[in-house]
Formats: C-alpha cells, sequence, structure tokens
C-alpha cells in the first residue's frame, strides 16, 4: 500500500513521450499485482492456461510493457522484491485479510448474477505466488528484458539504482521510492490512461507524474530524514500511524519541532516504538549493490513454446509482439552505430 503523501506532494504531469529514451527501474510486484487486479474475465475471474496456471500478469507484461518500451523508446529494467523486513508482517497480514473477505463477496456476488460487483470484488483478490514470479521472470528473459533480483524491498533496490545512476528513475504507484532516496519517481507509467477504482465501481482518468525528491524537500524546507519522519507519523508498511495526524499536520510537526526525538511528549509517546528501526528501514536499506542491468537476446521459438505451447496464448498476437520487439532491437543497434559515425 504504501505511505499516503499526496497532500504534500509536489508533482509534474509529463506525457509518455516525455519519457523517450530514459531508463527506469520499474517495481515489479507492484506492476504485476495491478495486472492481475485488471486483467480479468467479465467475472473477475484472472485469465488462465488450460492447466489452470494463472496469466493475466503474463499477459500484462507481454502487452502493454512492451509497448511502452517499443511505442516510447523506453528502456524498462524491472526490480522484483525479496524477503520482506519483520516489520511488514502486520502489513501482509492486513492484505491477507482483505483478500479473504473480496473473496467471500466475490463468490457471493457471483451467486446474485451481480457482475459489475463480482468484478470490483475480485480485483482485491489477486495472489502474486513464488510461481507466478518465476514465470514473469522467465517471460523477460526471453524477451530479452533485464531484471534485477532485490535482497528485500524492491523499491530501496529501484532507488538505489536511481541514485547511483544506472536508471534515470524509480516507477512505481507508492511513494515509498521516494523514503528510499530516489531522486527521481514516475508513477502511472500506464498506456490506458485510467485506473479502476474497486470501492467505487468506476475508473478514473490517470496521467504520468513524476516527482523530483529535491523539488520536494526544497518546497517544504525538509531534509530526506525528515520525510522519513514524517511518514513515520502518518503510518507506513512497516508501522502504524499516530491516529489523527495526517500528512499535513505531520509535515507541520517536524518542520516545527525537527525530528520525532523533539516532539512534545503528549505526541511522541503515541509513535510506535519501533520507530527507530523503521527510519533505519529506509535511510539505511539492505539492497543489492552487484546488480547488472544487461540486455539479452530475443528468443522467437522459445517465446512460442512457453507463450503458445505451455499457456495457450494466442500464436498470431505473441507473433505481433515478437515483430515489434525485434523492430524496437533494431532501432535501438543502428542508434547505438550512429553514435559512433562521423
Amino acid at each position: 500500500m504504501g505511505v499516503n503523501l499526496t497532500p504534500i506532494i509536489c508533482k509534474r504531469i509529463i506525457k509518455l513521450d516525455d519519457l523517450e529514451g530514459r531508463t527506469l527501474a520499474v517495481d515489479a510486484n507492484n506492476v504485476l499485482y495491478q495486472f492481475l487486479a485488471l486483467i480479468r474475465t467479465p467475472d473477475g475471474s484472472p485469465l488462465k492456461s488450460r492447466d489452470g496456471r494463472i496469466t493475466s500478469h503474463l499477459a500484462g507484461l507481454l502487452y502493454r510493457s512492451t509497448r511502452l518500451i517499443s511505442n516510447y523508446n523506453m528502456n524498462l529494467v524491472f526490480v522484483f522484491d525479496g524477503k520482506p523486513p519483520r516489520h511488514k508482517e502486520r502489513e501482509i497480514e492486513k492484505r491477507r485479510q482483505v483478500r479473504r473477505r473480496a473473496e467471500e463477496e466475490w463468490r457471493e456476488a457471483l451467486k446474485a448474477g451481480d457482475y459489475a460487483r463480482a468484478f470490483s470484488k475480485a480485483v482485491m483478490t489477486s495472489r502474486l505466488t513464488r510461481e507466478m514470479i518465476e514465470d514473469a521472470k522467465r517471460l523477460l528473459s526471453l524477451l530479452g528484458i533485464p531484471y534485477v533480483q532485490a535482497p528485500s524491498e524492491g523499491e530501496a533496490q529501484a532507488a538505489y539504482m536511481a541514485i547511483k545512476g544506472d536508471v534515470w528513475a524509480s516507477s512505481s504507484r507508492d511513494y515509498d521510492s521516494l523514503l528510499f532516496g530516489t531522486p527521481r519517481l514516475v508513477r502511472y507509467l500506464t498506456i490506458s490512461g485510467k485506473e479502476f477504482l474497486p470501492s467505487l465501481g468506476v475508473s478514473r482518468p490517470l496521467e504520468p507524474e513524476l516527482i523530483t525528491l529535491g523539488e520536494l524537500l526544497f518546497h517544504h524546507g525538509i531534509t530526506r530524514r525528515q520525510l522519513v519522519d514524517i511518514a513515520i507519523l502518518i503510518g507506513t508498511d512497516f508501522n502504524r500511524g499516530v491516529r489523527g495526524i495526517g500528512p499535513k499536520k505531520a509535515l507541520d510537526l517536524i518542520r516545527r519541532y525537527g525530528c520525532i526525538e523533539k516532539l512534545p511528549e503528549i505526541i511522541r509517546r503515541r509513535v510506535p516504538e519501533n520507530y527507530g528501526e523503521v527510519r533505519e528501514i529506509f535511510l539505511r536499506p539492505d539492497v543489492n549493490t552487484n546488480y547488472e542491468i544487461k540486455y539479452g537476446y530475443l528468443k522467437r521459438e522459445e517465446l512460442y513454446e512457453f507463450l503458445c505451447e505451455e499457456l495457450d496464448f494466442s500464436r498470431d498476437r505473441v507473433g505481433r509482439v515478437i515483430d515489434r520487439m525485434l523492430s524496437h532491437y533494431r532501432r535501438m543497434s543502428q542508434s547505438q552505430l550512429e553514435r559512433w559515425i562521423p
């Protein structure tokens, strides 16, 4: 879910064309959950192969991500989550409860023949299993698209890669990347231009957003460490927030007192005791410093075998994606060649 910084965020609306030639570290688990949630049949069931393997997330990677790469000349590097910090156990259990409740309501809606309600509940039932993640990595490898395995939080790894300058920005719908220190965050990297809101059963328009950490901190006159303290007061995936304190009030408090330790006792004693450990998760995250961003080669026959023979994808549609990516790689090669021609 991430931390709710929306009321104090400074953002710039951009076009996908503005990202041409940029390399983005994509929060893979975040985007796969989006594909699992929205790429479904009318009754809310996920797409599956004949033997029951879920393929909604693969359809998203195959059709949507390759269009971003090909049509807008972006370089995407997918970053996968590793083992979550132990502080995240409460949030993980809360998500499980939400899924269980949504599954019950989905079945009830199906029995009643209310397919609109069924779909709105189904989008909240997504589970990303180890097998599904391995299928996603396999697909990326066959397409020649690089990925990095994080030891813990994928957003922390993506932020580290952006800080090092190996990617231009992190891409995620959550704001946590800013707390981990990414210089730039791109949100809503979508072609459809809309987002389904399951609680309302409607869609809303979306436009890509660019948030620059330096501009955000300068605008509010705070440091990144203070931004982390603000997030802790609001509540993160690793701690409960202080009841009655939202983003604007948290900002005012930290700007006035400087840090959590200097807050008035009446407020500080309501801050979770583990706030120092949570602060360290964001300021000194566990990351892989020996990663490699390596573009591979598209493997046509292996893609057909994996997607069409194993998972029942349309051979014609897979062929169009292959042609699209081959054309993109040829353009890349020509562009790289031209750089060396006087």
